[in-house]
C-alpha cells in the first residue's frame, strides 16, 4: 500500500506531459485523459485515507534513502481526507469546465494549456499534502503557484493580467519567506525532514523556535489569505473563469491552513502563539463578514466571505486542543465543498444573467428555479443552519471554545456566533436581490456577450458587442438566434453555447436562457457532496476526532518516518 503514495502526484504530472504531448490537435483526447486521470486520483486516494486510518500513517522515501537525504512522502489520516476531498472537488470543477467549453474553444495557445495547467495544479496541491519535508512541501507551493499564474491569467483580458501581476507579487513574496524559513530550520536542525524536525525543534532555544514558527506562521496565513494578510484575494480570484475562481477560492486558501495544522501540532506543540492565532482568527471573522455586508458584486463578496470564514478554521487551530483541531478540520472539509460550489453557482448565475452584480439580476427563481436551489442549498450551508456540516463544524468549534474557558475563547466563541448570523444575512440579502426580487429593466439580454476584451485592446470586429434589453434588435428571438462567422466578425451566436470564434486568441460566452447540463450537474454533484457530509456528520465528525488525536500525539507520524 506505501507504494502507491506517490501516484497522486506523479499521475497528474505524467498526463500533463501527455497533453502537451498530443498538443491542440486531440481536443478529445485531452479531455479523456484529465478525467480519467483525476478519476484514478479520487481513488486512490479514497484508498490512502482507508489504509491511513485502519494502519496508522504510511511514509515511502523515493529511492530508498533515508532521510534527511531522501524524498519523503507520507500519508496519514489528515493529508488522506484532504487528499480525497480535494480530488472530488477538482474533479467535478473539471467537469464543469468542460461543459463550459472553456479548455477548448479555441485551440491555439494560450487556451490549449487549461488542461495540462489544472493538471499540474492538482499534482502541486497533492505534494502539499503529502509532503514529509520542508524542501518538498515549498516545492508542492512552486508546482501551485506555477500552474495557478497560467490559469488566473487565462484568456490574457486586461483585469486578469491586473489581477495576475498581484497575485504573482504577493506569491513570489511570501515564497522567499517560506525559502528563508526553511533555510533556518536546515541551519537551526541540521535537517528538513518534518519527522526529525520534530525531535530535535525540542532541543533549540526558545527564541529559534519562536522565530522559525513565527516565519512559517507568516506563509501559511498569507496562502490561507487570514486578515490582515488577506487583501490580496478579492481583488485577484473574481476576475478569473468561474471554475478558476471556484478552485481557487474553495481549495488554495486551505492548502495554507492544512500547513498551518501539521506545523502547529508536528512542530510546534504547545500553543505557544495560540493567542496570536485567535487574535488573527477574531479579525478575519469580523472585517471578513462586514466587508461581504458591502459588496453588490457576487463574487467579490463571496471573496470576502471566503477570509471570514477562514477564521473559523484558524480559531480552531489556535485553541489548539483535540475539541478545537477537530473541529477546525470539520470545517476545512465542509467549506472547501460549499465554498467551491457556490462559486460554481456564481458562474452559472452569470452564464445565466450575464453579470454577477446584484443590483441588475433578479427574477431568477421563477426564471430558472434549479439554479435557484442549487444556490440555496449551500448558502444555508455555509451560514450554519441546523443540521447542515456547516453547522457541524461550527458548533463543535464552539464547543471547544467554551470548554477553554478562557477571554480569549470566550470572545472567538461569540464573534463566531456574531459571525454566522450575519453570513445568514448576506446570504439572504444575495437571494433576495438575484433570485426573489422582480427581475430590473437593465438586466443584459439574451444572447449578450459575457467575455470581451478591455476597451483600450485592438480587437477587432465585434470586441464590444454588448445586447441588453430594449436595444432595437437588442435581445436574440428564441427560434433560430443567428451565428457569428469564426473570425469575431458578423452576427451572434447560438446564446449559451461555447464559441469557437476567438477575438485575437480570447473566447467568447454568451448570456442563455438555458444553462448547459453538463456545468449544472457539476455543480449539483458539488451541492450533493455537500449534503452528505451531513447525512454521514457522525462518521466524519469521528474520523476528524481520530485525525486530531492522531495529530496531537506526534509519535505515529515520527514512528512511520523514522521507524522507530
Amino acid at each position: 500500500m506505501n507504494a502507491l503514495v506517490p501516484l497522486p502526484v506523479l499521475l497528474p504530472l505524467l498526463a500533463a506531459a501527455l497533453e502537451l504531448a498530443l498538443g491542440p490537435r486531440f481536443p478529445r483526447g485531452r479531455r479523456a485523459v484529465s478525467v480519467v486521470v483525476l478519476s484514478a486520483v479520487l481513488g486512490l486516494s479514497v484508498l490512502l485515507l482507508i489504509a491511513a486510518d485502519t494502519r496508522g500513517p504510511l511514509a515511502v522515501h523515493l529511492g530508498d534513502f533515508p532521510p534527511p537525504l531522501g524524498i519523503t512522502l507520507v500519508a496519514d489520516r489528515l493529508s488522506g481526507l484532504m487528499l480525497t476531498v480535494s480530488s472530488a472537488v477538482t474533479l467535478c470543477v473539471l467537469v464543469y469546465s468542460l461543459g463550459q467549453g472553456m479548455a477548448d474553444r479555441d485551440e491555439r495557445a494560450p487556451l490549449a494549456v487549461f488542461h495540462p495547467a489544472y493538471l499540474v495544479l492538482v499534482a502541486g496541491v497533492s505534494c502539499i499534502f503529502l509532503a514529509g519535508d520542508l524542501v518538498n512541501l515549498y516545492v508542492g507551493f512552486e508546482i501551485m503557484l506555477v500552474a495557478s499564474f497560467v490559469l488566473l491569467t487565462l484568456g490574457g483580458t486586461g483585469s486578469r493580467l491586473r489581477a495576475g501581476s498581484t497575485y504573482v507579487v504577493v506569491s513570489l513574496i511570501s515564497s522567499m519567506v517560506f525559502f528563508t524559513a526553511v533555510a533556518l530550520a536546515y541551519a537551526a536542525a541540521g535537517t528538513v525532514n518534518l519527522a526529525q524536525l520534530a525531535v530535535r525543534l525540542a532541543e533549540l532555544p526558545l527564541g529559534v523556535r519562536t522565530l522559525l514558527e513565527g516565519t512559517l506562521l507568516t506563509v501559511f496565513a498569507v496562502k490561507a489569505a487570514v486578515f490582515p494578510l488577506a487583501a490580496w484575494l478579492p481583488d485577484s480570484y473574481p476576475t478569473a473563469p468561474a471554475p478558476v475562481t471556484a478552485v481557487f477560492a474553495g481549495l488554495l486558501t486551505k492548502v495554507g491552513v492544512y500547513c498551518m495544522l501539521r506545523t502547529e501540532t508536528l512542530l510546534f506543540p504547545g500553543n505557544r502563539l495560540g493567542h496570536l492565532l485567535l487574535a488573527a482568527a477574531l479579525a478575519s471573522l469580523v472585517i471578513g463578514v462586514l466587508g461581504a455586508v458591502a459588496q453588490t458584486d457576487l463574487k467579490r463578496l463571496l471573496s470576502f466571505v471566503l477570509i471570514s470564514h477562514i477564521g473559523y478554521m484558524v480559531f480552531g487551530i489556535g485553541l489548539g486542543s483535540r475539541d478545537g483541531i477537530g473541529g477546525a478540520i470539520v470545517y476545512v472539509v465542509h467549506h472547501i465543498t460549499v465554498q467551491t460550489a457556490l462559486f460554481l453557482v456564481a458562474g452559472l448565475i452569470e452564464r445565466r444573467a450575464g453579470t454577477t452584480e446584484l443590483t441588475r439580476v433578479g427574477g431568477l427563481a421563477r426564471a430558472a428555479p434549479a439554479l435557484a436551489a442549487l444556490f440555496l442549498l449551500p448558502a444555508l450551508n455555509l451560514a450554519g443552519i441546523p443540521p447542515m456540516s456547516g453547522f457541524i463544524g461550527k458548533l463543535q468549534l464552539l464547543r471547544a471554545g467554551v470548554a477553554t474557558a478562557d477571554g480569549w475563547s470566550y470572545t472567538l466563541v461569540a464573534a463566531a456566533a456574531l459571525t454566522s448570523l450575519i453570513t445568514l444575512y448576506v446570504m439572504a440579502k444575495v437571494w433576495n436581490l438575484a433570485f426573489w426580487r422582480t427581475a430590473p429593466p437593465d438586466r443584459p439580454a439574451r444572447g449578450t456577450v459575457l467575455e470581451q476584451p478591455d476597451t483600450h485592446d485592438d480587437c477587432g470586429d465585434g470586441g464590444g458587442d454588448v445586447l441588453r434589453e430594449g436595444d432595437r434588435g437588442g435581445a436574440l428571438p428564441p427560434e433560430r438566434p443567428p451565428e457569428r462567422a469564426p473570425g469575431g466578425g458578423g452576427r451572434s451566436r447560438p446564446a449559451g453555447q461555447a464559441v469557437t470564434a476567438t477575438l485575437f486568441g480570447r473566447a467568447i460566452t454568451v448570456t442563455t436562457d438555458r444553462l448547459p447540463p453538463t456545468m449544472t450537474w457539476a455543480a449539483a454533484a458539488l451541492v450533493l457532496l455537500s449534503l452528505a457530509y451531513t447525512v454521514l456528520g457522525g462518521p466524519l465528525t469521528s474520523l476528524t476526532d481520530r485525525a486530531a488525536a492522531e495529530l496531537l500525539e506526534r509519535s505515529p507520524y515520527i514512528e512511520a518516518v523514522l521507524g522507530r
